[in-house]
């Protein structure tokens, strides 16, 4: 396995285990089970195993090297710990495996890791130079190399329009094609210069590096990330037992979007609008824990810049016919998508919405004085 490379610090760890916490900790006494579904180094199920030791994990992870350097860190839970070599959206086929047909858990931590970032030789850093590979599982797949060499200039542009949400696709697309009429393009470092170059000086000025897009596109492109988050964040939750608790963070708005309207879609009435009462099975499925999405407090930003970008978003699964709706309620879903069904008093009428604002934690019943005021505090 050899030494680790890079460092990891969990992301928000303290905020992920006040939300799963409810769920993991059962008054009956059960075990219950948690899935980390990107495990990476397994920051925050060492922690989860440690705070909750009637808790088995189900880590999944694509990176090999990672799921290594996780079985070490694990060892002394490991009578109740399995690690699998999976992408997330294969979420079910390992639960059916395994045999379980519900969980308590799950947490999604997206992005990049700090093992696969830190390691030069993956590619996955504009900053230093390597191969062109980018892939999470260098066990199989398209490299980004194979990628940047062999795609047309409409495909390139569109990937990095789509999953960099660049505005200089068309002209970045451009130049990758014009360095491999010359030589095919195999450097990270020199993928790092075209792009720099072809991007105009005023809008280099701003906004980070200015490779930081690209590299973001193909990544996904070459993992694709998007695609599987689409397929695993709903399975996830259609495996959750009543009571069970969903943490997903993500980096970029991409990953954020999907995650907020699968949440959002199950947070809310799917009969019809203008009955007083929910018809059996369509009630909502969801009750949302946050008020949008969540940020990492400053004191943990300046201790881990990569802290930065992360929104986390929270849900709980909750009984589908709880015959809590009533006309007004439904009404306020229709008029208000946001708001959370169900929810009244402090912690769910008139509380701030705003991506600035502090956002409210709901996983306290309305009437208990409304729910902590948090940012996190965590990697």
């Amino acid at each position: 396995m050899g030494e680790l490379r890079g460092t990891h610090v969990p992301v928000l760890l303290e905020r992920c285990l006040e939300l799963l916490a409810p769920a993991l900790d059962r008054a009956d006494d059960r075990t219950t089970v948690h899935v980390d579904a990107t495990l990476g180094l397994a920051g925050h199920a060492e922690a989860v195993l440690a705070t909750h030791p009637r808790t088995v994990l189900i880590g999944l992870d694509r990176d090999t090297e990672a799921l290594a350097h996780a079985r070490a860190r694990l060892e002394r839970f490991a009578d109740r710990v399995h690690l699998v070599h999976a992408v997330y959206d294969e979420l079910p086929e390992v639960l059916a495996r395994l045999g379980h047909d519900r969980v308590d858990g799950v947490l999604f931590d997206l992005g990049v890791s700090s093992l696969q970032l830190d390691a030069p030789d993956r590619g996955f850093a504009y900053a230093q130079d390597a191969p062109l590979d980018m892939r999470m599982d260098q066990s199989a797949g398209t490299t980004a190399e194979e990628v940047v060499n062999s795609y047309s200039h409409g495909e390139l542009a569109r990937v990095l329009r789509v999953y960099g949400e660049e505005r200089f696709a068309g002209r970045i697309a451009s130049a990758i094609l014009r360095e491999r009429e010359r030589h095919r393009l195999t450097s990270s470092a020199r993928l790092a210069e075209l792009v720099r170059e072809s991007i105009p000086a005023p809008a280099r000025r701003t906004g980070g590096h200015p490779a930081k897009r690209t590299f973001q596109a193909l990544r996904i492109e070459v993992n694709r990330e998007l695609a599987a988050l689409e397929t695993a964040l709903p399975a996830a939750l259609d495996a959750l037992s009543v009571g069970g608790r969903a943490v997903v963070m993500s980096y970029h708005s991409l990953e954020d979007r999907i995650t907020k309207q699968v949440f959002a879609g199950r947070a809310r009435s799917t009969g019809p609008v203008d009955l007083p009462v929910e018809l059996p099975g369509t009630g909502p499925m969801l009750r949302l824990l946050s008020r949008g999405a969540e940020l990492a407090g400053e004191a943990e930003v300046q201790a881990n810049p990569r802290a930065a970008s992360v929104r986390l978003r929270a849900a709980e699964r909750i009984e589908r016919d709880g015959g809590t709706s009533t006309a007004t309620t439904r009404r306020a879903v229709r008029e208000r998508p946001g708001r959370v069904a169900g929810v009244t008093g402090p912690a769910g009428a008139g509380a701030p919405g705003g991506s600035d604002e502090v956002r409210r934690d709901m996983s306290r019943p309305a009437g208990d004085g409304g729910g902590t005021t948090s940012q996190g505090e965590g990697r």
